[in-house]
């Protein structure tokens, strides 16, 4: 049964995973386009980078006053979020399965 829940939780890791393949690239166009400012800080290639990832998990996009671009970073953080801590929790519950006597 925890096995079960554990596969539930990178179930969600992968619904995270299509939903920020769809929000980040076009936030990131929308920077491109409307704030070269801010995306020339992450350089080419910001799709996967360290910082730009932090940037955005940290909420720190909100300091740009663009509705439309915060309203595509936020579902992109909140698929982060959800990526990060499906795979957190699933990895916590086979840990629990490997502890525990069957």
């Amino acid at each position: 049964m925890i096995l079960f829940f554990a596969l539930l939780f990178v179930a969600a890791a992968i619904a995270g995973a299509c939903a920020f393949v769809i929000f980040w690239p076009l936030a990131l166009v929308h920077l491109r386009d409307r704030h070269a400012e801010v995306r020339a800080r992450f350089g080419e290639g910001a799709f996967l980078k360290p910082a730009a990832l932090g940037w955005l998990l940290s909420g720190r996009y909100r300091q740009i006053v663009d509705p439309q671009f915060t309203g595509l970073a936020t579902p992109a953080r909140l698929s982060l979020m959800t990526i990060l801590g499906g795979l957190v929790c699933a990895g916590l519950l086979w840990l629990v399965s490997t502890v525990l006597p069957a």
